[in-house]
């Protein structure tokens, strides 16, 4: 499928827009990427996530070699048009550390005012 949307009112400030992207199961928040315009293409034609590797300076599909992949249940923007939350059905882990979720070092909590020693 052709995605014929118009992308470009995602891209007015920069090339890169922050990804959030979220299990639609359960609302855990698994890791935040970056897309530019060929990855939220591929994101949108595939129905599984494509990011902009900041690091690698190129497209990688999450899960591609490992099989954790993350399959698309929506895409909204923020007011802004400058953040996307990415609602998946994520297979396995997120991180590439083999945590769950890329958020699971807690530096500071209200109730014990510390940070977690994980």
């Amino acid at each position: 499928m052709v995605i014929k949307l118009d992308l470009e009112p995602y891209f007015v400030k920069s090339d890169l827009i922050p990804a959030i992207v979220v299990e639609d199961s359960n609302d855990t928040v698994l890791m935040l990427a970056y897309m530019n315009r060929e990855s939220l293409r591929l994101t949108m034609e595939t129905g599984y996530t494509w990011f902009w590797s900041r690091s690698r300076g190129e497209l990688w599909n999450k899960g591609a070699t490992s099989g954790h992949l993350q399959k698309v249940v929506s895409i909204t923007a923020d007011c802004d048009n400058d953040t996307l939350l990415v609602r998946v059905h994520q297979t396995g882990n997120a991180c590439h550390t083999g945590s769950y979720s890329c958020f699971f070092r807690k530096i500071w909590d209200e109730e014990n005012g510390k940070e977690d020693q994980q």
